[in-house]
């Protein structure tokens, strides 16, 4: 038999251990990975040169903009930051312009996404303003819901308890439900009282988005889903009261999981006086006491995956005098695998739990099953790693059409040289190889 390809003088994670090994790939999955001599013979052999393969990466919470905020981002720059950044799948986020929240937006999206994408991509969608039409949403392959609890978004009241819990009900254990925790009416309490004092400032940001602001919230939430049978998924906490309340809930044998992301691990509220507005997010930094709190939940195993929140926005948009003009977010797809090799060769990660938490873990959150592992029959996404290579990030290289981030300049230890989706080799020493619309659709599977 001859097989599309074979990648030689490899190091992969198999067995929790890395092993010397040759991967064959036959219609864009794993076809065999074992010593040179077990190969097939192939169209193409490729020499890794003895570097790292990982299963690619798949970002959970990720925001591409495009349609009606393409200027921020589009499907083709997003995910072609997401190739550079060894992530082969990610999971788009639904407050757009038009806000994802119906079959027919969803369905559009997705139309317009597969002429640009050159990743895999998923969507979530917003609730919609009736539930009658979460079954069509979830039919028409959406990967989960979000549930932005700071504003209103999409067109489920999220200030009316019973419209939420007859929401979860209709959801049931379909798709996760992700949920951005803050309390929109502690949020317009706090936000009006600064601006009442003239304060618009970063310390003013940061008491309107408290942490109990977000702990509020995820009380509210699983208080109001309890005896539902739904999958809940906290997306990027930050502080360890909040930490404490989803440990507490997952030992009671609730369905739930979440997230951290590098920014929330690394930077604190101290990187304020050095960057500025740039760091302005939600949920904002917090202390450095915080982040090692999300360490100890990674250690410990409560913290279930790492996103990166990719939240890209004009540059102009990240700089006012006032903190209430300041958009929220920052690029990250390029900066994530880097940023936790390097806390690899820290000692802070192993490689095991960089790959549970990126890959393995993600997949099995939001029942990608195809995806995730370095495993026979698996999807052919992997990303090679030159392990040892010392670089600088540079902001103004990124693929993303956001080229700013607060790590800018910071020397890390790890950069993916090539990226692999679907068996094909999509990013190469820096450069995009393939073109617009090679990437697939990812819905929900079942079954």
């Amino acid at each position: 038999m001859i097989v599309d390809s074979v990648l030689t003088n490899a190091k992969a994670y198999l067995n929790n251990a890395v092993q010397d090994c040759c991967i064959a790939i036959e219609d864009g999955k794993f076809f065999k990975i074992g010593k040179e001599s077990q190969m097939p013979q192939a169209d193409q052999r490729i020499n890794l040169r003895n570097m790292l393969v990982l299963p690619g990466l798949i970002d959970a919470h990720v925001h591409l903009r495009d349609e009606g905020k393409a200027y921020k981002e589009d499907f083709f720059s997003g995910t072609s930051a997401a190739a550079a950044g060894g992530v082969t799948t990610v999971l788009d986020m639904p407050n757009n312009s038009p806000v994802t929240m119906s079959s027919a937006t969803l369905s559009n999206r997705m139309n317009i996404a597969k002429r640009k994408i050159v990743v895999d991509v998923g969507f979530y969608s917003e609730f919609p303003e009736s539930t009658d039409e979460i079954g069509d949403i979830i039919s028409k392959g959406a990967v989960g819901f979000k549930l932005f609890m700071g504003a209103q978004v999409g067109g489920l009241d999220i200030d009316d308890d019973q419209a939420l819990k007859n929401a979860f009900k209709q959801v049931g254990d379909a798709v996760p439900v992700a949920v951005h925790a803050e309390d929109k009416a502690m949020i317009r309490k706090f936000e009006t009282e600064q601006k009442a004092r003239g304060r618009n400032g970063v310390n003013a940001f940061l008491k309107v988005h408290s942490e109990s602001v977000e702990t509020t919230a995820i009380k509210r939430i699983l208080k109001e889903s309890d005896g539902i049978n739904i999958q809940l998924h906290f997306c990027h906490q930050t502080n360890s009261e909040s930490l404490d309340e989803v440990i507490e809930a997952k030992k009671g044998g609730r369905k739930i999981t979440c997230e951290a992301t590098p920014q929330h691990l690394l930077l604190s509220t101290d990187d304020f006086e050095r960057e500025g507005s740039m760091l302005v997010m939600v949920p904002p930094l917090r202390s450095a006491s915080n982040a090692d709190s999300l360490w100890k939940g990674i250690s410990e195993g409560w913290i279930d995956i790492i996103g990166s929140d990719h939240a890209p926005h004009a540059l102009s948009e990240k700089s006012a005098e006032n903190i209430w003009d300041v958009k929220v977010g920052m690029p990250g797809l390029e900066t994530t695998l880097p940023l936790l090799l390097t806390m690899v060769h820290k000692g802070r990660l192993s490689i095991g739990q960089l790959i549970q938490l990126t890959s393995e873990k993600p997949a099995e959150v939001f029942h990608l099953r195809e995806r995730g592992r370095l495993e026979q029959g698996k999807k052919a996404d992997l990303v090679v790693v030159d392990f040892n290579r010392k670089f600088k990030i540079d902001a103004s290289k990124f693929h993303s059409k956001a080229r700013f981030s607060p790590f800018n300049g910071c020397e890390v230890t790890g950069k993916p040289e090539k990226t692999f989706v679907n068996g094909r080799l999509v990013f190469d020493e820096a450069v995009i190889i393939v073109k617009p619309g090679t990437g697939e659709i990812v819905r929900r599977e079942t079954g």
